[in-house]
């Protein structure tokens, strides 16, 4: 295979309500596909560059932005007023790559919280893209808070609906490499903490996504470690056994954890995508 030579490109633009937003492009030189990329809770796009580089050396168009309130872009950290303003982001977002890419096809992945946001705009949006590909989304919480705590924080949300409170993440379940974890922990542009307001609108799109893949329209991968400890991948099979879009398929990984982007044998996932796409002339 004659891999591609990348540029890499880093800039902003102002979402649909002026918000600005940060963006990275991994742009080869003779792209056959385009690949927008949903980033997770707490981190940025540049935690994907492994898998963005890899992609683009084989032919993909990778984009992918800092969601608000996360990495370099604008907003409270680990704040929105509502869920919607997440999907109207991506949808923008989507629409500018495909100016910039009108006669590519383009697919989209979502990684958690990125896998959430990506699902239920598939369900409720009906954007008119190639395919989707998610990897461990945030359909079931695994280490969730009690029912009690989340009733707590709908109600101090009617008064203080910025008021910050522990994400409480196990960290130890990202990666079975702890330079994984070590660099995570470290990065200046991860934070620990959400609004009540976020953690209330996260658990509302779970609600909302409840249904399952019934109103998917594209053919979807999605992607799951099975020691996930942050999403429980029960949550891919419940939702993957109501799509009715063809070619779409669940795989979930033995011995993998949340970023199975991530793992020591994140190449072999890559590839897995890769050519799943392929089979669908991707």
């Amino acid at each position: 295979m004659n891999e591609s030579v990348v540029r890499r490109i880093e800039s902003s633009f102002s979402a649909s309500d002026g918000t600005r937003l940060f963006r990275r492009a991994w742009l080869p030189d003779d792209a056959s596909r385009v690949i927008v990329l949903a980033h997770g809770f707490a981190e940025h796009g540049g935690r994907y560059d492994a898998l963005a580089s890899w992609f683009a050396t084989r032919g993909s168009a990778v984009h992918t932005y800092d969601h608000r309130g996360h990495g370099h872009s604008e907003g409270d950290r680990g704040h929105v007023e509502t869920f919607d303003e997440f999907l109207d982001d991506l949808t923008y977002f989507v629409d500018l790559v495909r100016e910039e890419h009108p006669d590519l096809p383009i697919v989209v992945f979502g990684h958690s919280m990125g896998g959430l946001i990506l699902l239920t705009w598939l369900r409720e949006r009906s954007p008119e893209i190639a395919a989707a590909v998610s990897s461990g989304p945030a359909l079931a919480v695994g280490s969730g808070r009690p029912p009690w705590q989340l009733r707590l924080a709908r109600l101090i949300r009617r008064l203080a609906p910025g008021l910050k409170i522990p994400a409480g993440l196990p960290l130890e379940g990202l990666s079975t490499d702890p330079e994984v974890i070590r660099r995570y922990k470290e990065d200046p542009l991860v934070f620990e903490k959400l609004s009540v307001s976020l953690a209330d609108e996260l658990f509302s799109a779970i609600g909302r996504s409840g249904g399952g893949g019934s109103g998917v329209t594209v053919p979807l991968l999605m992607l799951h470690g099975e020691d996930d400890p942050l999403c429980d991948p029960e949550g891919s099979r419940e939702f993957h056994r109501d799509v009715p879009s063809a070619g779409s398929e669940l795989r979930v990984y033995p011995g993998l954890r949340h970023e199975i982007f991530n793992e020591p044998e994140a190449e072999a996932v890559y590839a897995d995508a890769l050519e799943w796409l392929e089979k669908h002339g991707l």
